[in-house]
């Protein structure tokens, strides 16, 4: 199985702005465009798991990616149960 995954390197200074890009990041996970998502902002990726859990037919995974000299990197991706 391919995961296709989405990688940006967007940081917001607020959770609001965080949580309304979640937003749409969220309708092209469920559109079937992504199948995941990686950013450097905590705020996103905890905004984009809370959003993708509340939909029945999803099963979220996180994991934090740690690279020595590297930015920290959060990844959320999905399963659908169908």
């Amino acid at each position: 199985m391919t995961i296709k995954l989405k990688i940006e390197e967007v940081i917001f200074d607020t959770l609001y702005e965080a949580d309304v890009w979640a937003d749409s990041i969220a309708s092209e996970i469920y559109g079937r465009i992504y199948d995941g998502y990686i950013t450097p902002d905590y705020k996103v990726a905890c905004s984009l798991a809370f959003r993708l859990a509340s939909i029945d037919e999803c099963r979220v995974y996180t994991r934090k990616i740690i690279k020595k000299g590297e930015k920290n990197r959060y990844e959320v991706y999905v399963t659908f149960n169908i």
